[in-house]
């Protein structure tokens, strides 16, 4: 059966990490400890085989997507749609012309980088158009017209290749993925884009290998939201290497992660893949110097269930704030990208 990626309601789960005995509980039941040893097993040949090169610690390697928000943007659900799926409209003249190289600011010093300009900027942000959706408006000071069934945008429902996950409900560039079908319905989410009324280079906090820095950016001031959307402005920056995975089996019952999707200090919350009818969800986290090493734990269904992969997020309280830290997730050593 076809395995499918879906993010469901699951509540967040919270753990401080410590050290607990591994030994067994009075019904000869193992402890959390004594049961996720493998867990910590493969987390410490994770972080021992983990050797990303001189690039790693010298140069501008982005731990986060390029687009970033600066402050509270005062999402309805029409605007949350469109900055999910890209959905914007120029107001200004946009200028094409490359500036000078920018510095990026790391906590232990600078780097100089090749810049692209605002008109690329824009072409990396905007993904498209909204699809037809009754009501919307043609320009950005139009009107929807009386009678109109503006506010009650399009309802999807996901075929058997649906919308890929984490890029709203039309997928990529704005458009229903294959085998969706859009639809007009009452208390459904108006499809309107977002409209830049002015643009000027800046820099924004983007996590990276070096820990989090300031980077050039492109600012967009866009008329529906309370903050500005930042574009990374770097031309060229290097890609983060992949892991290399022990070569033993996964541990019974671990799961891996799939991104980060908040750090603050010492609070990291990151999405497991689990699937749809494993229980006892589990945040399990491996600290060491200069790595930790994520993943989850989960009790098996024994029944029928469906092949399907669910995102379930967890958070943990690290024993020291994360700072420069690699986070890699125990299944594959692969480092973890940032996607709020």
């Amino acid at each position: 059966m076809r395995r499918t990626l879906a993010l469901l309601g699951l509540p967040l789960l919270a753990v401080a990490v410590g050290c607990a005995p591994a030994e067994t509980g009075p019904t000869g039941t193992p402890t959390p400890s004594k049961r996720w040893e493998g867990f910590d097993q493969r987390a410490a040949e994770v972080a021992g085989a983990w050797r990303p090169g001189k690039t790693w610690t010298d140069g501008y390697v982005p731990m986060q997507e390029p687009t970033v928000l600066l402050g509270d943007p005062g999402f309805n659900p029409e605007t949350q749609q469109a900055f999910d799926n890209g959905w914007y409209r120029e107001q200004i003249d946009i200028p094409a012309a490359r500036p000078a190289n920018g510095t990026v600011q790391f906590s232990d010093g600078t780097l100089s980088v090749p810049l692209i300009g605002a008109a690329e900027a824009y072409r990396q942000l905007d993904r498209g158009d909204p699809p037809p959706c009754g009501g919307r408006p043609s320009a950005p000071d139009a009107k929807p017209k009386p009678g109109s069934t503006a506010g009650t945008g399009p309802i999807v429902e996901p075929g058997p290749d649906g919308p890929t996950p984490g890029q709203g409900p039309y997928g990529r560039g704005g458009r229903p993925g294959p085998g969706a079908t859009v639809s007009n319905g009452p208390g459904a989410t108006a499809c309107i884009p977002l409209t830049v009324t002015a643009v000027k280079l800046g820099t924004a906090p983007v996590r990276t290998s070096r820990g989090e820095a300031q980077v050039p950016a492109w600012l967009f001031t866009v008329a529906e939201l309370t903050s500005p959307v930042a574009r990374v402005a770097v031309g060229k920056p290097t890609a983060p290497p992949k892991g290399t995975p022990p070569g033993s089996p996964v541990p019974e019952g671990v799961v891996g992660a799939q991104d980060l999707e908040a750090v603050y200090g010492a609070m990291l919350t990151w999405r497991l893949g689990v699937g749809a009818c494993d229980t006892g969800i589990t945040p399990l986290v491996w600290e060491g110097d200069d790595v930790v090493v994520v993943g989850g734990g989960v009790t098996r269904s024994t029944g029928v269930c469906t092949e399907q992969l669910v995102v379930a997020p967890v958070t943990a309280t690290l024993k020291e704030p994360l700072g420069d830290r690699t986070v890699l997730d125990v299944t594959t050593g692969t480092p973890l990208t940032l996607r709020p």
